[in-house]
């Protein structure tokens, strides 16, 4: 563990890289799920120690705020230096079970994007094709039926490149095509799938109870770049309301699902958001938002690195990064950057 010297030394760096007011950057962290212990098939993922490690690092370096007052104070240009936000994608169980308790611990606040549809159904579409492929035996599984190709799955390395590859070739297919695929898939798995990895309405609840935040993420997570206007429209509205009706206040913040501009989401989206009430959005672009920005496109990243000095240069490069509009691919990361998770967001 660093010592309280280097602290100094990253806080004063950040200071100069973020400074408070005018010039003020706010960095938005995303996390998808927090593991109860590490896991090989889910490598980018931190499990409970590892995040509560992350957190007081992020503690220590960063004045952390709540997403709804970062982004109130960002418009008004009076962001306090180092200020950082906390989000979470999707809805795992995992939030409220492992990573509430170490943000509570800490005092971090912290703004979780539920995709609606999935609220105490069991899993996402990507998580069936994850557990299927680990519950399978042998050295190969063949997803020609599928429309996917013959795979390795001999050891925990080839699962993950499987899974990754698979994954890949599902994303972008039509909603109707990839989930008659993801079922052909799960068909194979020799054990039922879990049924307890989202969230109950009773936990979303007790986030909320807890001081926490709910920003919504659509109903189905889909694409909104693939859907038709009227279709898309409709799944960001629908999944305001639902939560809405869950947590019984207005939920006001959205995250775009997979969530890089240009490819995901466009122009017309941005103008949905905001005209269904929204006061901000978050992408999966990577930099930080910087006054004058476009609120409902605001960028966020994670550093994935489990070296303390590494995650602080993470951090700290980060604030160098492109504008919140700028859109970067997987192939532009540099090596330690991943992709945040299976479905980007």
């Amino acid at each position: 563990m660093w010592t309280e010297a280097p602290d100094v030394i990253t806080r004063l760096m950040l200071d100069l890289l973020a400074p408070a007011g005018p010039r003020a950057k706010l960095t938005v962290l995303i996390f998808h799920r927090v593991l109860a212990e590490p896991d090989p098939l889910l490598p980018q993922e931190p499990d409970v120690e590892g995040f509560r490690a992350q957190m007081r690092w992020v503690a220590a370096w960063f004045n952390v705020l709540a997403l709804q007052e970062a982004v109130e104070r960002l418009v008004q240009r009076s962001l306090p230096a180092r200020a950082l936000a906390i989000t979470f994608d999707d809805g795992y169980g995992d939030n409220r079970r492992l990573a509430f308790p170490v943000l509570r611990e800490l005092g971090l606040p912290a703004t979780f994007f539920i995709a609606s549809g999935f609220i105490g159904t069991g899993m996402m579409w990507n998580d069936m094709v994850i557990e299927t492929i680990r519950s399978l035996a042998g050295s190969r599984i063949d997803l020609r039926a599928a429309g996917l190709g013959d795979f390795p799955i001999d050891s925990p390395e080839n699962k993950r490149r499987t899974i990754a590859a698979v994954l890949a070739a599902l994303k972008y297919l039509p909603a109707q095509q990839r989930s008659d695929a993801v079922d052909r898939i799960a068909e194979r798995s020799p054990i039922p799938l879990r049924k307890d990895l989202m969230m109950s309405e009773t936990e979303v609840r007790e986030l909320v109870a807890g001081g926490m935040s709910i920003g919504a993420h659509t109903v189905t997570h889909p694409i909104l770049a693939r859907l038709p206007e009227r279709e898309a429209r409709r799944e960001i509205a629908e999944g305001k309301s639902i939560l809405e009706g869950i947590v019984g206040e207005p939920v006001t913040l959205f995250a775009y699902p997979n969530g890089k501009p240009g490819r995901d989401y466009g122009a017309q989206h941005v103008a949905m958001i905001k005209s269904l009430g929204f006061h901000a959005a978050v992408s999966t672009a990577w930099g930080a938002a910087r006054a004058g920005c476009d609120i409902c496109q605001i960028p966020r990243f994670t550093p994935w690195d489990t070296a303390q000095w590494k995650y602080g240069l993470r951090l700290l490069r980060n604030l160098t990064g492109p504008a919140a509009e700028t859109v970067i691919s997987d192939g532009d990361l540099e090596s330690g950057e991943k992709a945040p998770h299976a479905l980007g967001g």
